[in-house]
C-alpha cells in the first residue's frame, strides 16, 4: 500500500468520472432552447436580470458559518485522543477556542452577524 495504491486510486477516479461524464453524452438526448438558457428559481419565472450584486453579509454570514463548522472538524479529533495525551491537549483546545472566539468577536463587532 504505497505509492503504487495511490496511482491506481487515482487511475479509477478519473475513469469512473470520465465514464459517467461520457454516459451521459452518449444516453442523453441534448436540445438547445431559448427556455432552456433562463435562470430558474423556485418556479416564479424571473422579473429582472439574474446578474445583480448581493448584499455582503450574505458572504459574510456563509463564511462564519464555514469556520465554525472547520472548527468541529479539528474537535472530533482532538476528543478522540485527548485521554492519550493529557493535560497538553486541553491547553492546546483552549488557545484554538480563544482564538476562534476572538474572530466571532470581531465579526460580532463588525456587523456581520445581523441579518439584513
Amino acid at each position: 500500500m504505497g505509492a503504487f495504491s495511490l496511482i491506481v486510486l487515482t487511475i479509477a477516479a478519473i475513469a469512473f468520472s470520465a465514464g459517467g461524464i461520457l454516459a451521459g453524452k452518449l444516453f442523453t438526448k441534448g436540445s438547445r432552447n431559448a427556455q432552456k438558457g433562463q435562470p430558474y428559481e423556485c418556479g416564479i419565472p424571473t422579473q429582472t436580470s439574474p446578474w445583480h450584486q448581493f448584499n455582503v453579509g450574505y458572504y459574510l454570514f456563509a463564511l462564519l458559518f464555514l469556520i465554525f463548522d472547520v472548527e468541529m472538524v479539528f474537535m472530533y479529533p482532538w476528543a478522540v485522543v485527548v485521554k492519550k495525551v493529557g493535560i497538553t491537549a486541553l491547553f492546546e483546545i483552549l488557545i484554538f477556542i480563544f482564538i476562534l472566539f476572538m474572530g466571532f468577536l470581531y465579526a460580532h463587532k463588525k456587523g456581520a452577524l445581523k441579518w439584513m
